[in-house]
């Protein structure tokens, strides 16, 4: 039971006080509670009091007025009907920061027989000289006056009917009962509010000309919302350049400068106008300063002539008083961010202990989640009750964890309020969390820099098409990074809807679109096609974003037609397939050919012809070739090369053993493997395959730069055009030393050469068997290979890349021409310097060949990656900062979309058949965290609490 001079908040007052029994008060329900507070605010703001939106959801709150509400709120309880009550008002309110008051009414209840107030009589209440409402005190019934009502006893209102809306121009009113003195007005159409369901967080528009008002999604929501966007922060593309507006004679435009003076201004690039981010996240439909301010919250603003001076519209729309709209949406933000002023911390009091409980408890399901995460493990099991023998590895996590702190086993049995944070809801929150917190260190990483897209698609587990998404660009140590930034789920693969998914995830992270410097995809038409193609739709937007074929994607087209080009090549890989399919087809035949590795190593050891040692003579089995990925195929031909006697073992056990067409599919196999021919190809293959593979490693590496991968193309052809010249001995001699331990009949080199095998009739053989080997197959192959390349490599003959190799350290012992750089600066990259810079540059280049040309330590640099990173740590990026960025935009250009493979290769590894089912959100954390784990470990626990914590309300305080 409340007593006498309990201190309670608006509307509890209201709602228990007006109870005349202990039987009401104590079946007052929290249902009708939340129904009678929603009226009692309906009959608030009748009377012009303006209370916040999320206000009726909470009907324990503290209700905070301005000091001009005072006396509206005055002339609002001189409605009620003191009957038998006498009220009299004394100061109790407490002044807080200004403008703001905390309202804290008292009621003393003297007499028993008190009657309720009444809704429908009024008699006004006495106030003191300050105006200030004051509190109300029952009297006794011994000393009240006698009233006229006293005589005729009405019927006691109930509390339903003190919460039931008036309606002024009822008739049903009773004749005894005078209307309200309180005028009606009639109020606007509400605009019509956005469905709760169809909210999502990661979506939001953040173009401030674009979006939605906060007012206009749920009530309940509109916290959450402000939260969601406080997360993102104020929408600040740093642009090249802004466009241009005004008068034809002087034309202005926005400037980035003025984002560090005004933090909280936002631009939208489809306005071309700026707006301000508190005053958009607390901004009401109507009320004081609607008119005024709708300029930074919703039409936006664009006179630039204005901003600046004494004048400053920026600095007129701050205001210099607390009361102004921006001040006023301002300290909004700041009472949203500080949870100590919320009514449930003050209402529900929890001790320091019991919120370091709290946030420890939380922290333990942090640590599961990034546990999980990081190993590619399912989050959740088949069972996950109390009584179940593997609840799922979160909560095996979190029980193994409580094996080792008592502390944190009873926290997670006795959480206040069921808050244990171990919900999968709770779980895919936290993934978010730190996905979303990666992404934005990503965003901090390039800091405004140019950078290049490099896209591929896929299809995952459940057979959705996934578009992967990496960014390339150099950092601030001079380092070429590329990091994997998202996955989008795409309906299809046009070049239009790719377009929309990229965008849409870059502008989500305030990424402008104009800072591309690069593109790197596959060569489907889709991407690379010159006019409707994902290239050319980018290049529209941005025209300085240069497009780069994956350059290992052209070695393996290269390596692909060449085997296939040479009909004794494919002939080989058809036979190479067969014969590891045949000795693969069975665990049998897998244990038959380790069985004889062993014997085999075992033999050659005690001969002395095999090196022992850590790691040396591995047991293995035969390599399968692939279609995507050309090493496989080196790996293919010399594991043959490797296990080739005991493989000839299996397969004429299985000629022995087998029976039906597994006999005669081991017969055809060991015939084309044991023929001369067979065996030159399968070591011609390898020694091709050798000198590629390094080539082919090297395009997939994350740092590489173009100019060296076309150093390497280049250098690639020297050896392959070398091995033809002279590499024919070398090659035969150990095609036949190999043929002669294994007892290969080798032919007479010297013997006329017939195509089918056999003297057939009227065929005349005009060259020997050495030239059909020598020419037909070695010199045939090679010719191939160095056609192919050259067909596919034919960016060596680029301007840019031509222009751009006198900044090569590798061509420091030429001439340094500052007119070729001069020309590459012109040509390919205008938008990137003014008018000023480039004037500047012609001064600059003349000490860059002073100072740095003809420096020592430039002679041993190797690359223009290995130069850039000189720069940084020599000090030398500030003073030569123009040729700085000239080396960092051409080392944005992509070299492969290596990286966009592996990511595909980790969604097979998060995203199995048993996980089918996780929705793209998931996934898309859930590999963020895998494949950027470096950064991810970086993200303190406290950080992630704090971010939890500010996300939206919580159950419980941390």
């Amino acid at each position: 039971m409340w007593g006498t001079e309990d201190r309670i908040a608006i509307p509890f007052f209201f709602l228990v006080r007006f109870c005349r029994s202990p039987s009401e008060r104590r079946y007052l329900s929290i249902s009708f509670f939340r129904a009678a507070v929603y009226r009692f605010e309906r009959r608030f703001t009748d009377c012009g009091i303006p209370f916040s939106g999320d206000w009726f959801a909470k009907p324990y709150a503290c209700l905070r007025f301005c000091q001009p509400v005072w006396l509206r709120l005055r002339d609002f309880f001189s409605n009620f009907e003191t009957g038998y009550i006498a009220a009299s008002w004394s100061p109790v309110c407490t002044l807080q920061s200004s403008p703001n008051l905390a309202i804290s009414l008292r009621l003393s209840v003297v007499s028993r027989y008190s009657q309720a107030f009444s809704m429908e009589e009024q008699q006004p209440n006495p106030s003191n000289s300050s105006g200030i409402p004051l509190i109300l005190t029952s009297a006794s019934s011994n000393n009240l006056p006698t009233a006229p009502s006293q005589m005729k006893m009405k019927t006691q209102p109930t509390i339903h009917g003190f919460f039931k809306r008036k309606h002024v121009s009822s008739s049903s009113q009773s004749q005894d009962t005078p209307t309200s003195s309180v005028p009606t007005t009639e109020k606007p159409c509400k605009k019509a509010q956005m469905e709760s369901n169809d909210i999502d967080l990661s979506t939001l528009e953040r173009d401030p000309g674009l979006r939605s008002q906060v007012y206009d999604y749920p009530i309940n929501q509109q916290d959450t919302i402000r939260r969601a966007y406080m997360n993102l922060g104020p929408l600040q593309p740093t642009l090249s350049m802004f466009p241009k507006s005004g008068s034809e004679t002087h034309k202005r435009s926005f400037q980035a400068s003025w984002f560090k003076l005004y933090p909280w201004l936002e631009y939208s690039k489809t306005l071309d106008a700026v707006f301000c981010f508190p005053c958009f996240l607390f901004n009401k439909p109507t009320g004081p300063g609607y008119f005024g301010q709708k300029a930074f919250t919703i039409d936006g603003f664009r006179n630039w002539k204005k901003v600046g001076g004494k004048k400053c519209v920026l600095l007129m729309h701050m205001g210099t008083e607390c009361t102004s709209f921006h001040n006023v949406a301002q300290k909004g933000w700041d009472d949203l961010l500080n949870a100590q002023q919320d009514i449930r911390n003050v209402y529900e009091k929890f001790t320091t202990e019991e919120r370091e409980k709290n946030r420890l408890r939380l922290t333990a399901s942090i640590y599961c989640v990034r546990w999980c995460a990081f190993q590619a493990v399912a989050f959740r099991g088949h069972n996950e009750k109390l009584d179940a023998i593997n609840r799922g590895n979160f909560l095996e996590m979190l029980e193994a964890l409580g094996e080792f702190s008592n502390e944190l086993k009873e926290l997670f049995c006795r959480a206040p309020k069921y808050a244990s944070y171990t919900s999968p809801l709770i779980q895919k929150e936290i993934l978010n969390l730190i996905s979303s917190k990666v992404r934005r260190m990503i965003c901090e990483e390039i800091g405004g820099r140019k950078f290049c897209l490099l896209v591929d698609e896929a299809r995952d587990e459940s057979h959705k098409e996934q578009m992967s998404i990496v960014l390339r660009f150099v950092n601030k140590e001079g380092f070429i990074i590329e990091r994997f930034f998202g996955l989008v789920h795409v309906r299809d693969t046009t070049a239009q809807t790719l377009k929309d998914g990229i965008y849409s995830l870059l502008s989500h992270y305030n990424l402008d679109v104009k800072s591309i410097r690069g593109q790197g995809y596959d060569g489907a038409s889709n991407m690379r096609g010159q006019f409707k193609g994902l290239q050319a739709l980018i290049l529209e937007d941005c025209k300085y974003a240069y497009y780069v074929h994956c350059l290992a994607h052209r070695l393996q087209l290269a390596l692909m037609a060449a085997s296939q080009g040479v009909i004794a090549l494919r002939k080989f890989f058809t036979h190479l397939t067969f014969v590891v399919n045949v000795v693969s087809a069975s665990s049998k035949r897998t244990d038959q050919l380790r069985d004889a590795q062993v014997e085999q190593i075992a033999y050659l050891i005690s001969i002395d012809e095999l090196e022992t040692g850590r790691g040396l003579n591995q047991i293995g089995t035969l390599q399968r070739a692939g279609d995507t990925r050309w090493s496989s195929h080196l790996r293919s031909v010399s594991s043959l090369i490797k296990m080739y006697s005991p493989t000839c073992e299996v397969l004429l056990k299985i000629v022995e053993e087998g029976t039906g067409s597994i006999k005669g599919d081991a017969d055809s196999a060991y015939e084309a493997m044991t023929t001369f021919e067979f065996v030159f190809v399968l070591h011609l293959e390898k020694e091709i395959m050798e000198i590629t593979d390094l080539l082919c490693q090297a395009l997939q590496r994350q740092n590489q730069d173009i100019f060296n991968a076309l150093r390497l193309v280049a250098s690639t052809k020297v050896l392959l055009q070398k091995m033809k010249d002279e590499g024919w001995d070398d090659l035969l001699c150990l095609v036949k030393s190999f043929c002669q331990v294994r007892n290969i009949d080798i032919p007479d080199l010297s013997s006329s050469y017939y195509s089918r095998g056999a003297r057939a009739r009227n065929e005349h053989s005009d060259h020997t068997l050495e030239h059909h080997y020598r020419v037909d197959i070695f010199y045939e192959a090679i010719n191939c290979q160095l056609m192919e390349i050259d067909h596919r490599f034919s960016d060596s003959s680029m301007e840019m890349l031509r222009l751009a190799s006198i900044l090569d350290p590798k061509n420091a012992y030429e001439t340094f021409r500052s007119i070729d750089v001069r020309q590459l600066l012109e040509q390919f990259y205008p938008e990137d310097f003014s008018d000023h810079e480039k004037t500047i540059l012609k001064m600059q280049l003349q000490h860059y060949v002073v100072d740095v040309v003809q420096h020592e330590d430039y002679k041993q640099l190797t690359c223009i990656a290995d130069l850039c990173q000189w720069l940084v740590r020599s000090r030398r990026e500030t003073t030569f900062d123009l040729i700085y960025r000239l080396l960092s935009l051409l080392l944005t250009l992509p070299v492969s979309t290596a990286t966009t493979e592996r990511s595909f290769s980790a969604m097979n590894i998060v995203k199995t058949r048993m996980r089918n089912k996780m929705d793209d959100e998931f996934l898309n954390d859930s590999l963020i965290l895998f494949i950027e784990r470096e950064i991810a470990e970086k993200i303190s626990m406290e950080e992630i609490v704090e971010d939890f914590k500010a996300a939206k309300d919580r159950r419980v305080p941390l």
